[in-house]
């Protein structure tokens, strides 16, 4: 009864916890705590530390630390199934409406309408990042002197590579790191 509860409570969570680790905590919080006595608030609170250290989801290292307390490994392995689940539910049926009905019209223009916010935030994510590495922390500025030409010019050569030569880009940011870690340690 007790895995059965396991797998129930994390696929609640799993099925609910739209938005983010954050803001599944209230949700893992009353199963884990409230209903099911599970662990104490301070116990909670000590899994959310660990949950944040660790890599990975919030929700997903909870499964499985709740699992371990609760029924060893095979308790972690039944927690952590029923979190994932909802999810693979889902993109498994989006993947199959899709491919069913990728030639509809509508699917189309959802689509199409789709691709430019897409783009937008891959190069709102990009324009961020080559702002903190030119300027730094400060953000984007006139002043010349707070250019890293570093930055700079490790950039410029390592689009131009990929532009003229079209090698592989994990070679090219690879290739990047050591030169700019090199530069920065010698200097």
């Amino acid at each position: 009864m007790t895995m059965l509860q396991l797998f129930w409570s994390f696929f609640q969570i799993g099925m609910f916890s739209i938005g983010g680790g954050m803001a599944a905590m209230p949700l893992i919080q009353n199963q884990v705590v409230d209903l099911h006595n599970w662990l104490t608030l301070t116990e909670f609170t000590d899994l959310i530390t660990i949950a944040e250290m660790t890599p990975g989801p919030i929700a997903i290292n909870s499964a499985t630390f709740v699992g371990i307390r609760i029924a060893g490994v095979p308790g972690a392995l039944i927690a952590t199934l029923g979190c994932i689940l909802p999810s693979c539910i889902i993109v498994s049926l989006l993947a199959w409406i899709y491919f069913k009905y990728k030639e509809l019209t509508l699917i189309q223009g959802i689509l199409e309408g789709l691709r430019p916010a897409v783009v937008a935030l891959i190069a709102s994510a990009g324009l961020s990042i080559f702002t903190l590495a030119i300027w730094g922390k400060g953000g984007f500025s006139i002043n010349v002197q707070s250019i890293n030409y570093i930055s700079l010019l490790l950039f410029s050569v390592a689009v131009f590579i990929l532009r003229k030569w079209k090698p592989n880009p994990i070679f090219v940011m690879v290739g990047s790191g050591i030169i700019g870690g090199t530069v920065y340690l010698l200097m």
